[in-house]
């Protein structure tokens, strides 16, 4: 007994799936593992290395930048709103302040009214030169990676710098310093500045690409 047409057009639709599998694209194989690290280190820029695809390189060391830009230690300076955050689980500001019309606060309750140019061990209130939250449009709480990325390119959303400028402000800017040097038992961000400094040159250095939206250091 010969096998009905419909059996006949299903064999033929398998024989053709099967015959016209394709190899994975390259693109879509799994990117070199970079090595482990503790959560209070930062990868050398030489271990991107092992990443061959340039843009993909640029993309990986953006994320492990992210891990300096989202730690508390600058994030709670980047609020979303008019206040500034403190702590390790980001609570608001206590006292209560506001950013005020030039991001320092307002008149009798600047952020120099309590801050100065240096931590205040018996008081264990922070400080550095030139404390101030950072403006609303480089907000970065509540925001991916990915949207963070594409404001630090914007000149209207970072502080008006070229990459020049935003790789030396992230290496040797004096309040970006004390991120790694919070005082009163804080925890410092991860590696060190001069660490994350390269990571951010050399992101510069690889195209400036931003990760995907989905992704996370």
């Amino acid at each position: 007994m010969q096998p009905s047409l419909p059996v006949m057009a299903s064999l033929s639709v398998l024989l053709l799936a099967g015959g016209c599998k394709r190899e994975p694209d390259a693109a879509a194989a799994q990117l070199p593992a970079l090595p482990e690290v503790a959560s209070n280190a930062l990868r050398p820029v030489e271990a991107f290395a092992a990443i061959p695809d340039r843009k993909e390189r640029s993309r990986a060391l953006f994320l492990e930048a992210s891990r300096v830009f989202f730690h508390p230690r600058c994030a709670n300076c980047h609020p979303a709103g008019d206040s500034p955050l403190q702590g390790d689980d980001g609570q608001l500001h206590d006292p209560p302040v506001v950013r005020g019309p030039e991001d320092q606060g307002v008149v009798g309750m600047e952020c120099t009214s309590c801050h100065q140019d240096r931590n205040q061990d018996l008081t264990r209130v922070p400080g550095a030169p030139k404390w101030h939250v950072a403006p609303i449009e480089m907000a970065w709480v509540g925001k991916s990676p990915r949207e963070v990325c594409e404001q630090l390119k914007d000149l209207k959303r970072n502080g008006g710098k070229t990459p020049e400028q935003m790789i030396e402000h992230n290496a040797h800017d004096e309040l970006v310093a004390w991120g790694w040097n919070p005082g009163s038992g804080r925890e410092p961000a991860p590696g060190t500045q001069a660490q994350f400094g390269a990571i951010v040159a050399a992101w510069v250095e690889t195209g400036s690409e931003c990760p995907s939206e989905e992704a996370r250091p």
